[in-house]
């Protein structure tokens, strides 16, 4: 006790010069908090790219939206990491992470060689608690928090990694970060002593030279099915503002910085300190700190992640007092510019932090003052306003400027939170996945189950919602029964409202997180329901993500499972809602029929959602009631054994706290029986009495209410160049095709805004396509060029001879064609023509086994009669196997292979001959016949495109898209499509769905779509097709394989499942029997290739790539191209040639490509468009905007014909059972994985 008291006392000594230290004065060494063995650190083992063993906490730590961060893992290169770093990512490269992530001072750090030290630890000493608490209240003056745990980490002089050619000397940094946590939020301490960093740049592995080292905050990968990056704050990342860290501070005190990481109001995103110098205690220190620190420094942060699925950008504008906390970011600063001291005189230079891509960057003066260093303050007004973004609210909202700041809200007639807005008392559906780990019972091992859809269907002037999950096992589905509350948040977001009551969808516009915990009474163990909504969706429909893990009692299957109606209270405060209630289910097993008793149970709820409010004007606002009470009746819940189906439908209203059934209660509206349309809200008078309205854009009585057709009945309702398309309950504007909206809304011609392109209006004087090409230079101009394998100006050209003395080999004949020449090899030889070797090796086998049993020395005479009962092989003329053979004396023909081997069931019985593929190999070229420029585009030939719920079409004629011709092929709003590819045989389009998963296909023709695969899918992407072996291939990002089936989804087979991170882009050579696929590994990207079958795989291209994202190959040109979004180029090669072309470079963010000839076709999410380029100039030619702006995915190119050639598998599947895949020159016959009671040979 006594050497505890000690320690204590001690610890409390070392503490005091930091709680002493006045506000304005530098943060000196021993104003860190105490570290080093005698407190109980841990030391890091000295190294570059140490990563420590997981410290585990007594307390965890919140961090973004997540609670119940565990344990830390603390690095040598200046980070926190909040789950173990991959050991891909063990030194600084691509950011963000995909590891939540503190770090104070992100660089390649090295200890090696006694170059400093790094000590960690956990510390739940009052001393250190206090010390942590006093310091986030100097930044949060108004935030109530007392830690009781605290982490400690010390960099302590450690050195740059200095790479080959060390340029720093012996420069050392010192700095310290501190986690402090509550059971309610944390906050991260950074300390910066004075003279404690000494360099600001080290070497970067993978750039190979010096970079800033950074202060940065990031969650890491979110979502559950398409893993995207998740939210980032970063505070300085160039060499100015980190030199600046020991000499300022956002928290009073120069060196030191406080943010909130986690709670309520930083769920979204980290929020910086901004606090002024604490209270001094006499007037002459007061007088002497304004003059020092008149503005306080805060490095605004970048929350530069903008995910493309799952949106975590807030809805908020303007600065956010810290009464009012809100994400702070760019668009919403935290601080706003202090008045100048008039006794400072400074000067100023400007410069602006990293991310100047942002809008609405801040500018940071940085004021050299003679006396008292440097002083940070904002010196623009970054303040958002409704001028500059109006964008961010609803088309139904009004928005509304404050002081500080703006806020949305929805107009008359609609409902929401002015983010979001619906029609009131409109139907409204909510579409998402569920997963799950479940233990059932006293199973020790879980039920698990992924990618389950979840639908629901919400009446919203009943307040009534039906939930169904699909594809939940029984093992596990009535254990689920009682678990209303599942779908029962889709029912509060919907309740019916009494007067001055909300529900949780004009609270939140449906954009929150929710956790809950169910704990069964009486039964070890409980379930944590995980749940995300994201908002609405472009097709107006609400989308969520759910995840179930823990343990229920077991139900056993065949049961019933009766609720009764409940209530819950609803606790609001600012961006958080909890509730708490216990609720009862009784259980009938199945054939009781009475004989016994039914069984009642009981479980204990909690629950808590977080969001973002607008925290301006609350003032004007009407002030949300503090507790609500959820009234929940006529609760229904069945699971379908059959269907593997579990549904939920309960009926909501939201009020005030009531015990009972008071009268009020029982008025129509509230209780669902007031016989309404669905298309109508149902308004409460007194007592019993209520009325009917119909929504906006409905009319009627209120009992029976029809779509009003907007575009018929105002047919000037849409501008010039407009065209009005009715949607039910309203009507979209939308530009004619050649016209976009400017930015005043109107709809000006794209021709207007840029001048005449004389090569793409045809108007110029070049040699004709075959021979010249036009390439357009900018304004009115343009240059004439010649094709390669042509001389000229370009407005006349001549064919060039090529065959000259050396183009072929001595024994080759070299023949002249326009624009080209081939190489054949002299009788006598064989070779490409390029090389040539003397005689015909194997090619004259057949030749040799005829002539053997002829009897014949020379050339056998094909009519001397055969021999009675022997079979005599039928050669060609090159002495080779004919692919048919028959036996003179029986009358069967078969096939064979180039060995003169019969192909399993080809044999036909006498008088037949079956149609048999040459035995020899289609000739593989390794340079077009003719320039790829030459290659025309048949006529008929169309792009599709998809655009998430939509294929569209556009047909192509010569180089022009011929864009006035465009139309929707299908439309599907359900899913979202991501690859495409086209069936030229049967004239069918393919995609993936990312949606349901699924992958589906339709006839160009018409008809149904029909889905073909929707079992065992994870995230199909890529889709490729063989349309001469009848395959279909594609790759699963989120499985991380490569699958093949046939066309009709059945005899799946996977060809890789192992070294893909995040494959995409695939495509197939089926004449040569190859497959090509990109993995766009953020550490490792690459294209690879592999036979079809799978074999003989290998990495084609790994250097200077970065998002590989589209692939495509040219069956004309032998060309494999990609596009990549991270290095923005289109680039080709010729497989087995050494050497790439880079083709356009500039490219904004590609994603999908597909190519003819000299052309390739490209969708970019950065323009919402598809863009043609041409190779041969390197130049972009063409662009289509569709009408829909959304972001387009995969595309194809759909010919009128199939290219020339053919495989081993084109005839009679090439004697396999089941799967036929093609290989160069031969084939493999394989087997489906699931060949249970399947008769299958495998062979090659």
């Amino acid at each position: 006790m006594r050497r505890g008291a000690a320690r204590a006392r001690a610890l409390r000594a070392l503490l005091l010069p930091l709680l002493l230290a006045g506000p304005g004065g530098c943060l000196g060494r021993r104003g860190l908090f105490p570290f080093g063995p005698g407190l109980g650190d841990r030391e890091l083992p000295p190294g570059d790219d140490v990563v420590s063993p997981a410290l585990e906490l007594r307390e965890p730590l919140r961090f973004y939206d997540r609670a119940g961060v565990a344990s830390v893992y603390v690095t040598t290169n200046g980070l926190i990491a909040l789950s173990e770093p991959p050991a891909t990512e063990s030194h600084p490269g691509l950011f963000p992470p995909s590891f939540g992530m503190v770090a104070p001072f992100l660089a390649d750090l090295d200890t090696s060689d006694g170059r400093g030290k790094v000590y960690y630890r956990e510390d739940r000493s009052p001393s250190t608690a206090r010390l942590a608490g006093e310091l986030v209240h100097r930044g949060f003056p108004q935030d109530v928090f007392q830690p009781t745990s605290v982490v400690v980490v010390t960099w302590e002089s450690v050195a740059p990694y200095q790479g080959p050619s060390p340029t720093q000397g012996d420069q050392r940094n010192t700095f310290q970060a501190v986690l402090a946590s509550s059971s309610s939020s944390s906050y991260a301490i950074f300390l910066y002593p004075e003279e404690g960093l000494q360099f600001s740049t080290t070497f970067s592995k993978k750039e190979e030279k010096q970079v800033p080292a950074m202060v940065a905050f990031s969650k890491g990968s979110v979502g559950f099915f398409w893993k995207t990056d998740g939210p980032y704050n970063v505070f300085a990342d160039d060499q100015e503002s980190i030199e600046n860290l020991a000499k300022s501070s956002n928290a009073g005190r120069r060196g030191v910085w406080v943010f909130e990481i986690g709670g309520a109001a930083s769920a979204g995103g980290v929020l910086p300190a901004d606090s002024g110098p604490g209270p001094a205690d006499e007037e002459g220190e007061e007088e002497e700190e304004e003059e020092e620190a008149t503005a306080t420094p805060s490095l605004g942060p970048e929350d530069l992640s903008t995910p493309p699925f799952l949106s975590e950008t807030p809805w908020t504008g303007g600065a956010a007092a810290h009464s009012d906390p809100g994400l702070s970011s760019p668009r919403h600063e935290a601080t706003q510019r202090p008045p100048r001291s008039t006794a400072t005189r400074a000067r100023t230079r400007s410069f602006r932090l990293p991310g100047g891509t942002l809008p609405q960057q801040s500018v940071i003066d940085v004021d050299e003052v003679e006396e008292t260093g440097v002083v940070f303050s904002y010196s623009t007004d970054a303040r958002q306003t409704c001028a500059n973004s109006r964008h961010q609210c609803a088309v139904q909202a009004e928005c509304t400027d404050f002081d500080t700041g703006f806020c949305c809200r929805c107009v008359a007639g609609y409902t929401g939170n002015g983010r979001q807005c619906v029609a009131e008392g409109s139907p409204q559906r909510v579409n998402g996945k569920v997963k799950g780990s479940v233990f059932v019972g006293n199973s020790q091992v879980p039920v698990v189950f992924e990618n389950t859809d979840l639908h629901s269907y919400v009446v919203m002037n009943q307040g009534r919602s039906y939930t169904a999950i699909s594809t939940i096992p029984d093992t596990v589905g009535s254990s689920l029964l009682p678990l209303a509350p599942i779908g029962g948040v889709i029912g509060w977001m919907f309740a019916v409202e009494q007067d001055g009551f909300k529900n949780g969808f004009s609270i939140t516009g449906g954009e929150f997180t929710r956790q809950a915990e169910v704990t069964f009474v009486g039964h070890p163990g409980k379930l944590v329901i995980k749940q995300q909504f994201s908002g609405l969706n472009e097709h107006g429909h609400l989308t969520i993500s759910t995840e179930l893990e823990g343990r229920v009692p077991r139900i056993p299957p065949g049961s019933t499972v009766h609720i009764e109606p409940y209530t819950e209270l609803y606790h609001y405060s600012s961006s958080v809602i909890t509730s708490s209630s216990t609720r009862e289910y009784t259980v009938m097993a199945p054939g009781q029929d009475g004989a016994e008793p039914s069984r009642t149970h009981a479980y204990q709820w909690r629950q808590t959602i977080t969001f973002q409010e607008c925290p301006h004007g609350r003032e004007s606002r009407p002030a949300l009631p503090r507790t609500q009470q959820l009234s929940v009746d006529s609760v229904f819940v069945l699971y379908n054994q059959d269907e593997q189906i579990l549904r939920y439908a309960l009926s909501n209203s939201v009020g005030p706290v009531r015990d009972g059934s008071p009268d009020a209660l029982q008025n129509p509206c509230y209780i669902g029986t007031h016989g309404c349309d669905a298309n109508a809200a149902c308004r409460p008078g007194p007592g019993t009495q209520y009325a009917c309205e119909c929504s906006v854009g409905f009319r009627g009585d209120g009992k029976t209410c029809s779509d009003v057709d907007e575009c018929a009945e105002q047919p000037s309702v849409c501008g010039s160049h407009q065209v009005c398309n009715n949607h039910p309950g309203t009507f979209r504007c939308e530009c004619v095709e050649g016209y976009s909206f400017s930015d005043a809304g109107t709809c000006v011609a794209l021709v207007d805004q840029r001048p005449v392109n004389y090569c793409e209006s045809g108007l110029h004087d070049c040699d004709i396509p075959q021979r010249a090409q036009c390439v357009y230079t900018g304004g009115s101009s343009y240059t004439c060029a010649c094709l390669p394998g042509f001389s000229g100006d370009g407005r006349a050209c001549q064919d060039v001879d090529e065959c000259q003395p050396g183009r072929c080999h001595p024994e080759a004949v070299c023949y002249n064609l326009p624009g080209s020449f081939a190489c054949r090899c002299k009788p006598g030889y064989q070779g490409d023509g390029f090389r040539c070797q003397p005689g015909e090796g194997e090619q004259a086998r057949c030749r040799q086994e005829r002539e053997r049993l002829l009897g014949a020395a020379e050339d056998a005479d094909a009519q001397r009669p055969r021999l009675p009962g022997v079979f005599v092989p039928e050669c060609d003329e090159h002495g080779r196997y004919a692919p048919t053979q028959c036996h003179g004396s029986t009358g069967y023909c078969w096939c064979v292979d180039r060995e003169g081997r019969e192909l399993e069931g080809t044999r036909t019985r006498p008088g037949m001959r079956p149609p048999c593929l040459s035995t020899v190999p289609p000739p593989i070229h390794q340079r077009p016949a003719l320039p790829t420029a030459v290659i025309p585009l048949p006529p008929g030939t169309h792009l599709l495109f998809a655009q998430a719920g939509k294929i569209e079409r556009l047909p192509l004629e010569g180089g022009s898209m011929r864009k006035e011709e465009a139309k929707a092929l299908l439309h599907l709003p359900e899913k979202v499509i991501i690859g495409l590819a086209f069936d030229c045989v049967d004239r069918m389009v393919y995609w993936t769905d990312i949606s349901e998963p699924s992958i589906g296909r339709a006839s160009l023709h018409g008809g149904e779509p029909t889905t073909i695969i929707r079992q065992d899918l994870g995230s199909p992407e890529g889709l490729a097709v063989d349309h001469l072996g009848r395959n279909l291939f594609w790759t699963d990002s989120y499985l991380d394989r490569i699958e093949v089936s046939k066309l009709d989804g059945t005899q799946r087979r996977v060809l890789f499942e192992t070294h893909l991170v995040n494959p995409r882009g695939i495509v197939a050579d089926p004449v040569r029997g190859n497959l090509y696929w990109t993995d766009w590994d953020r550490d490792h990207p690459k294209i690879e290739t592999s036979y079809m079958d799978g074999t003989h795989r290998r990495i084609l291209v790994q250097d200077n790539l970065s998002l590989p994202n589209g692939l495509t190959f040219d069956p004309f040109s032998s060309q494999l191209c990609w596009v990549d979004a991270g290095t923005h180029r289109a680039e080709c090669l010729l497989p087995g040639l050494p050497g790439r072309r880079r083709a356009l470079e500039g490219l904004q963010y590609p994603f999908a490509v597909s190519s003819h000839g000299q052309r390739l076709y490209y969708t970019d999410w950065k323009t919402n468009s598809v863009i043609a380029i041409d190779l041969a100039a390197s130049k972009e030619t063409d662009a289509f905007h569709p009408h829909k702006q959304t972001r387009p995915y995969g595309i194809a190119m759909a010919l009128p014909q199939c290219p020339q050639g053919h495989n081993y598998c084109s005839v009679n599947n090439g004697g396999c059972t089941h799967l036929c895949l093609a290989t160069p020159g031969s084939r493999t016959c394989s087997c489906p994985d699931n060949t249970v009671g399947v008769d299958c040979l495998e062979r090659t």
